[in-house]
């Protein structure tokens, strides 16, 4: 059974940084497409980026484009997102997301729910 464990979240101040990690286990990793959605209070889920199998193709949100990167180390089973120039906007639960099949960013973009495994979700809070 695939688990995913997210960790990093934290307050921060407005235009500061963050980099949240996810660990994953149960299957081999380096296999399938990852990726992060968020949910902000009284909002739904959204997309927020995807990576490939091999972390050479990334995808986002615009909303977020420039300033977070998604990324992930295949040896250490995990896949990660570095934020800057963090916005009020942006506060909400970060879920990491595994495709259940594939391999590609698509897998992760346009995949129905039950193509995806989620993790529990980590708070992120930007405030001064």
């Amino acid at each position: 059974q695939v688990q995913l464990a997210e960790s990093g979240g934290a307050l921060v101040q407005p235009g500061g940084s963050l980099k949240l990690s996810c660990a994953s286990s149960g299957r081999t990793f380096s296999n399938y497409a990852m990726g992060w959605f968020r949910q902000a209070p009284g909002k739904e889920r959204e997309f927020v980026a995807a990576i490939n199998w091999g972390g050479h193709t990334t995808y986002y949100t615009d909303s977020v484009q420039g300033r977070f990167t998604v990324s992930r180390d295949n040896a250490k089973n995990t896949v990660y997102l570095s934020m800057n120039s963090l916005k009020p906007d942006d506060t909400a639960i970060y879920y990491c997301v595994a495709s259940r099949t594939g391999s590609s960013t698509t897998d992760i973009v346009q995949a129905p729910p039950p193509n995806l495994i989620w993790g529990q979700g980590t708070q992120v809070t930007v405030s001064s």
